[in-house]
């Protein structure tokens, strides 16, 4: 039979009805907003991650994402009249020599240029992401809390920005270095200190000044700003400190961080508010994930009581040891095989809980869209694609009755 839709699983994230459009930012300054939660430097070196297509300098009003880049989630973006697509999997994983239009993959490719819009995934780094990566994401949807990494990774190297301008001057400055990328601590954005003290200069005979004259000492008011600056990040930060800074020759330096303890990594392992049974928590996790034809397969005593969860949005079957050392109950992931769920039920450890690919990483995306509005000051509309990108149609229980997934959508 086929799984209706609930429109529910698709909440508008903004909570509100959208009339108008929004002002827009460049899709160079939408990506620094998403690298900076989902971090480049916190993927796998195999991984295909960032802007896959699109024009930096064109602006971006509104982005639909979606957990893969496929027809279906291009047609509906198409239909929506997006300017940008976030997808968690990547479009070009393996290498290509081309993107011929009669390719599947330069089908794609093809589309989204003639209709103008960008493509950009986040993968293996929005799943280390600490507090709105895809793990967080999925532990919060069980009612999993106090959650810390199964598989710790240290904090993204920083750097720290000092620079010198004229008092007026600051906050236009610090928009524009937290606009590429600078001043993120945690979940705060836009993070600078500043204090205010007298600068002093002579310009040369040689030199075009913003303020004062050539030979004359100038004293001006001006704020020390002190930003946090990812390395990842500090060329695009320091190109917009050159655009945005009044002075010719602005006066600044860069001071090496040492890496600090970090919530990212794979997995999380936390705690649920009450012990439930291990069936009771695999119901909890069929009505909160959207429904797939492979439902919710379950390893284990039925009965068993879970207290402490590990999770893996994906592929996560091999964090199952740490999960063991970590004394968790249950762990909950995807694409776990035959011969490894049959050997960790040989040996004292969780009980494992198998749910589909897709829905184990659907819940990221309205919290990465929610991020995105708001590190942008509300200047984009956001949205959660409605397609089911699930390859799995069909499920034939053992008594005769058919289970299936309508066609298009999904729900939760």
């Amino acid at each position: 039979m086929a799984l209706p839709v609930n429109e529910d699983m698709y909440p508008d994230p903004q909570g509100n009805v959208r009339a108008l459009p929004r002002p827009g930012a460049p899709l160079a300054e939408v990506v620094a907003a998403l690298e900076a939660r989902y971090d480049p430097a916190l993927a796998e070196d195999w991984d295909a991650i960032g802007l896959v297509c699109g024009d930096p300098a064109e602006a971006v009003h509104s982005v639909l994402f979606a957990v893969d880049p496929t027809d279906a989630v291009v047609d509906e973006a198409i239909e929506r009249g997006v300017d940008l697509v976030v997808t968690h999997h990547p479009l070009l994983l393996t290498p290509v020599h081309g993107v011929p239009a009669d390719d599947p993959k330069g089908r794609i490719v093809h589309r989204l240029i003639r209709a103008g819009i960008g493509l950009f995934v986040a993968h293996t780094n929005a799943d280390r992401a600490a507090d709105h990566g895809v793990n967080d994401a999925l532990a919060a949807a069980l009612g999993v809390g106090n959650t810390v990494p199964l598989e710790s990774v240290g904090a993204p190297h920083t750097n720290t920005l000092v620079v010198f301008t004229p008092v007026e001057d600051s906050d236009r400055l610090v928009d524009a270095l937290s606009a590429a990328g600078a001043g993120v601590i945690g979940d705060y954005t836009r993070c600078a200190w500043q204090t205010v003290g007298t600068g002093t200069f002579i310009p040369g005979d040689e030199t075009n000044p913003a303020i004062g004259a050539h030979g004359r000492l100038e004293h001006v008011p001006e704020t020390r700003l002190e930003m946090v600056v990812p390395r990842a990040a500090q060329a695009d930060v320091l190109r917009a400190l050159h655009e945005w800074h009044p002075y010719e020759d602005p006066g600044y330096a860069v001071f090496e961080n040492s890496q600090t303890p970090s919530r990212a990594g794979l997995g999380r392992l936390g705690e649920l508010a009450h012990p439930i049974t291990l069936r009771e928590f695999a119901e909890r996790a069929a009505a909160v994930l959207p429904v797939t034809a492979a439902g919710v397969r379950v390893a284990g005593d039925p009965d068993r009581l879970v207290r402490t969860v590990a999770v893996c949005g994906g592929s996560g079957s091999s964090l199952y040891d740490r999960a063991a050392s970590a004394r968790a109950d249950v762990l909950l992931t995807s694409d776990v095989k035959h011969h490894p769920a049959v050997e960790a039920m040989e040996v004292p450890g969780p009980a494992i809980c198998d749910v589909a690919h897709f829905a184990s990483e659907w819940p990221w995306l309205p919290v990465a869209a929610d991020v995105l509005r708001r590190d942008l000051g509300g200047r984009v509309d956001v949205a959660v694609s409605k397609r089911r990108t699930d390859p799995w149609s069909l499920h034939v229980a053992q008594d005769g009755r058919d289970v299936g997934v309508g066609e298009g959508a999904a729900r939760g």
